[in-house]
């Protein structure tokens, strides 16, 4: 029997956001295992979807290093894949289409663009709207492409809760990667001042990444761990999911808050726009400002003092 390989080598962000796709693919090919080819921080998440088989693992070793190459292409071949769902969309599976994995019906960007149609001109739709065109065009009915439930990916985290909080609390990301420091609002300790004299019931909360450690030590909030070790995918995303309400730069565990279906707000400059990335829902916000420096924390305060009164 044939098997099905669909291709998401990161980042988190881009993984929660794929739910509604791999439940939807799954949908289409119930008699057919399905696979996953992606990076090794997603694979233990990964392995615990219910709508994949089996998850795979490409290391991306340059493409200049052959002889991982011709691993790599060995171990596709080894489960006879009659579809391909490329979801990643670069240049790097567009190269695999080409050289390490001949399937005929290869489902990506460029294959489905129209005659004189461009990436770029593509790429304009929110992502999420892409991946309902490109699973269409594959004739994949589209119920939850558009509406992703991350919900799966969450652990029981209230024995992690329990020892800081016996409360409601809610749920700050200062953070984000150190080569996306655009992305990065400078005001998260004055929004916290903010939330305490106008709500001191509520709890503030923080949850570090593994490089977030020292940085999160200069935020005035309380730093949630598991036995002083960082979350794991899904322990952040049972926090999140437990949290009354999600503060965020637009982040990997933002897009996981929006999928949840949680309240909050995500903030955005010049760098992109939440349209584009597909981040917002009828209870997940997005400021935008051309400048993040530029937006200050009674700004912020003014827009979800309302929400945050509903929490006390």
């Amino acid at each position: 029997m044939s098997n099905i390989l669909i291709i998401k080598l990161g980042s988190l962000g881009d993984i929660s956001q794929i739910s509604g796709v791999l439940k939807d693919i799954k949908e289409t090919y119930k008699d057919k295992k399905i696979f996953i080819l992606t990076t090794l921080p997603y694979v233990e998440l990964l392995s615990k979807c219910p709508y994949i088989n089996g998850v795979l693992i490409d290391k991306r070793l340059p493409r200049w290093n052959l002889l991982y190459l011709i691993k790599l292409k060995k171990l596709l071949s080894k489960f006879d894949f009659s579809h391909v769902f490329d979801l990643q969309n670069s240049s790097r599976t567009s190269f695999y289409r080409r050289f390490i994995l001949n399937v005929e019906n290869w489902s990506s960007t460029e294959t489905i663009l129209k005659k004189g149609e461009k990436k770029k001109d593509f790429d304009n739709d929110s992502v999420l709207e892409r991946f309902k065109t490109q699973l269409e065009y594959s004739n994949i009915k589209t119920n939850n492409t558009l509406a992703p439930d991350f919900s799966w990916a969450a652990e029981d985290v209230n024995k992690i809760i329990n020892k800081y909080f016996g409360k409601k609390f809610i749920l700050l990301f200062p953070f984000c990667s150190p080569n996306l420091q655009h992305k990065k609002w400078p005001y998260f300790n004055d929004l916290i001042k903010l939330i305490r004299a106008n709500h001191p019931n509520i709890e503030i909360a923080i949850a570090p990444g593994p490089n977030e450690i020292e940085e999160a030590k200069k935020i005035a909030a309380t730093s949630i761990t598991n036995q002083n070790k960082i979350l794991n995918i899904m322990e952040l995303t049972g926090l999140i999911k437990k949290a009354s309400y999600v503060i965020a730069n637009d982040t990997g565990p933002a897009h996981i808050a929006a999928h949840l279906g949680k309240k909050g707000t995500v903030l955005f400059g010049h760098h992109t726009s939440a349209k584009k990335v597909s981040i917002e829902t009828d209870k997940f916000k997005a400021i935008n400002a051309e400048k993040l420096i530029d937006l200050k924390a009674d700004e912020v305060y003014i827009k979800i003092k309302e929400e945050l009164k509903l929490i006390n």
